[in-house]
């Protein structure tokens, strides 16, 4: 929606055809909608749609500019094209076919996607059990028992946790733009999300990695992962001006995601636009990477002499481009990764889990969380400390042997004290001396001290 008009509008569907919506006050304050058709069908080009949008928006502003914006408050029947009260008897499914309609233009692909994923379950189940639920009677109890059926299903308190704040989300939207007067979810508790632990490598099982993705379309792809604990998004947006290899810094300044196009058809994605501001971050090139890096750039400078004409260039520029310069997909690195490592039989976790494995080195040789956060590229300090405290073994012995040494523990005699109280003992056929923390016995009095009892 618009927001610095007085008036708000967005493009909608409803029985198959498309909408402009707008949204305003009349004079007493009141908030009303006005539903203007395109004439277009739900399935038309963008072009068209934008074409019918502007023309719409430009006599409704030339109308609301010379106030000749009906403010009545009993529509005509049958006219869609009339001034009209705010109707929350809504059908579910347009109100979340226009709820997706006006986060689209500030949310991300992939979380578009998986609102949307959600929504399309969501009203599934919800036409099966409750045919007659619109927008208006909708309650907490309805979308509880929705929450239990996917539980029943076998899903994790954590997936169940999305769908609950998509669905949370969506309604928080009708309160905020007055669709709804209160929100339907207040009176719901969070599902709780069991804690995940991370799986990761070892030193060890990562060389081992490392040779068996030798020579593999993967193998730097895999390293890198490694190394600096990119997500596969990050990896995989990498392009030769992100590396300065004067400067001697790699940046991550996009990511490639895979989305279906207008036509339904699978395609790749590149977005600027990346999960958090400390997302985006510059970092020391490591000199083993930047020597599979230079290598990796000969190779392709190869690759394209090679192919000539049949040589891709559509993701020119690209790091992580096969041998046809085709720009591997997200889902090849998560196949292929997969496979690998059950054909050689190494222990099984996620291509995600190689950024857990960085992780756990770096803690695991004393660098502070604070230092790990700023590496890994997470939003806050909290994300770091809850993935990995329980790693930060080291921190809790020396906690231990702090507190131990403040409060004045009995602390048990260390091997050289011992053996040279045997040596001592040996030597001089007597034991030796203990040492004693416990406190001396208060003195008696002088009276008693000097003065024997009389018989």
């Amino acid at each position: 929606m618009k927001a610095s008009l007085p008036y708000k509008y967005i493009t909608s569907v409803k029985n198959g055809k498309q909408y402009v919506v707008f949204d305003y006050k009349d004079k007493a304050g009141k908030r009303k909608r006005k539903w203007v058709s395109t004439g277009l069908p739900e399935k038309c080009t963008k072009k068209a749609l934008n074409e019918a949008v502007e023309e719409i928006v430009a006599d409704f502003a030339d109308k609301w500019n010379n106030n000749q914006v009906v403010f009545n408050t009993a529509p005509k029947k049958n006219t869609e094209d009339e001034s009209e009260p705010v109707v929350i008897n809504q059908e579910l499914s347009d109100f979340f076919s226009e709820w997706l309609t006006a986060i689209k233009p500030n949310a991300a692909r992939t979380t578009y996607q998986c609102y949307k994923r959600i929504m399309e379950r969501f009203m599934k189940y919800m036409s099966a059990e409750y045919p007659d639920v619109t927008l208006a009677n909708l309650n907490h109890s309805q979308i509880q028992t929705f929450l239990n059926y996917k539980m029943d299903q076998g899903l994790k308190g954590s997936s169940v946790k999305q769908y609950y704040l998509a669905i949370h989300s969506a309604f928080m939207w009708a309160v905020k733009m007055e669709i709804l007067p209160q929100h339907p979810m207040d009176k719901m508790v969070m599902p709780r999300a069991e804690r995940h632990e991370a799986v990761f490598y070892n030193e060890d099982e990562l060389n081992e990695l490392f040779e068996v993705f030798k020579d593999h379309k993967l193998e730097l792809i895999v390293h890198i992962a490694a190394y600096y604990g990119l997500r596969r998004c990050e990896i995989l947006g990498l392009k030769w001006d992100s590396i300065d290899f004067k400067k001697k810094t790699i940046s991550i300044e996009r990511k490639v995601v895979s989305d279906y196009d207008e036509n339904g058809k699978p395609k790749l994605f590149v977005e600027t636009r990346l999960k958090t501001n400390s997302t985006r971050r510059t970092l020391p090139l490591i000199p083993h990477i930047e020597e599979m890096l230079l290598e990796k750039k000969k190779m392709d400078k190869h690759y394209k002499k090679l192919g000539g004409k049949e040589y891709s260039t559509e993701f020119e520029g690209f790091v992580c481009c096969d041998p046809y310069g085709k720009l591997i997909s997200p889902n090849t690195v998560t196949h292929d990764f997969h496979e690998v490592i059950k054909k050689n039989g190494l222990k099984m976790l996620r291509f995600h889990d190689l950024r857990h494995s960085c992780a756990s080195l770096l803690l695991a040789n004393d660098i502070p969380m604070k230092a790990i956060q700023e590496w890994l590229g997470h939003a806050t300090f909290n994300i770091t400390a809850n993935l990995y405290s329980h790693l930060e073994y080291n921190a809790k012995v020396a906690s231990a042997e702090t507190i131990s040494r403040v409060l004045g523990a009995k602390k048990e005699d260390t091997p050289a004290e011992s053996e040279q109280s045997a040596k001592t003992e040996t030597e001089s056929g007597k034991p030796a001396p203990k040492k004693s923390n416990s406190r001396k016995k208060k003195k008696d009095t002088p009276a008693e001290s000097s003065h024997p009892t009389a018989v």
